[in-house]
């Protein structure tokens, strides 16, 4: 990092954070994540000028040794690194099981680093940081979906008053291939039976089962609803 910047250095370094910023957060933008286009932008210039102006604190030319600016500039960008913290925990949201928006979150701290490089005048590591992240976010989640993973679903079943079908029902869940980890029973004017079920597949958790055409064809059974609670796999 040069101790003296000029004005074309600060411009020059602005408008490549704004271009890193743009890059990464336009596939966060098309996904419809929390943190998009905008806020990566903004989190990237954030960083870039407080890199920017701890890299103006270092010219101390003609300063004594207990004048201000002898301080550690660089506690500044690294105070900004732990204040992101706070913008990523608010793109973390936890319902259920499933915890969304950990890719947002660490997006937004990988931007805040590319803004800190850039602001330092490290063109070819900021450059090289963005490359990664693109590749990361728009390739990776191709491979990401291929891969089996564990799902986790809510499995809810109404049934009259007058029948008794869990056996057969918890036999036609576990000869589908999912584990019950979790049973529920609501007793009134409707009998609710709710499982939480677990299995590893590449397909999302979104998908409507066979199973749940088999269910509705045993006797006594009125309505079957099906929720996915895993985590977004496309965040």
């Amino acid at each position: 990092m040069p101790v003296s910047v000029t004005t074309q250095d600060i411009i020059l370094r602005l408008l490549a954070a704004a271009l890193a910023g743009a890059l990464v957060g336009l596939d966060r933008g098309t996904r419809g994540r929390t943190a998009g286009l905008r806020t990566t932008i903004l989190v990237c210039l954030a960083a870039a000028g407080a890199m920017i102006e701890a890299n103006l604190m270092l010219d101390v030319d003609g300063k004594t040794s207990a004048s201000f600016t002898m301080m550690d500039a660089l506690r500044f960008p690294l105070g900004i690194l732990t204040g992101i913290g706070f913008i990523g925990a608010g793109a973390i949201l936890r319902r259920g099981d499933a915890v969304k928006g950990v890719t947002t979150a660490a997006t937004m701290w990988l931007v805040t680093v590319i803004g800190l490089v850039i602001g330092g005048g490290y063109y070819v590591l900021g450059a090289a940081l963005v490359a990664l992240a693109i590749l990361v976010l728009s390739v990776l989640i191709h491979l990401e979906r291929a891969l089996p993973r564990d799902r986790i679903a809510w499995l809810t079943v109404e049934t009259s008053k007058e029948t008794a079908v869990e056996d057969d029902l918890r036999r036609a869940i576990l000869k589908a291939g999912y584990k019950i980890t979790l049973f529920t029973l609501d007793v009134g004017e409707v009998r609710r039976l709710r499982w939480t079920l677990k299995w590893r597949s590449s397909r999302g958790p979104e998908d409507t089962p066979p199973l749940l055409r088999d269910l509705l064809q045993l006797p006594g059974v009125t309505a079957v609803s099906w929720t996915p609670q895993d985590a977004d796999e496309h965040d």
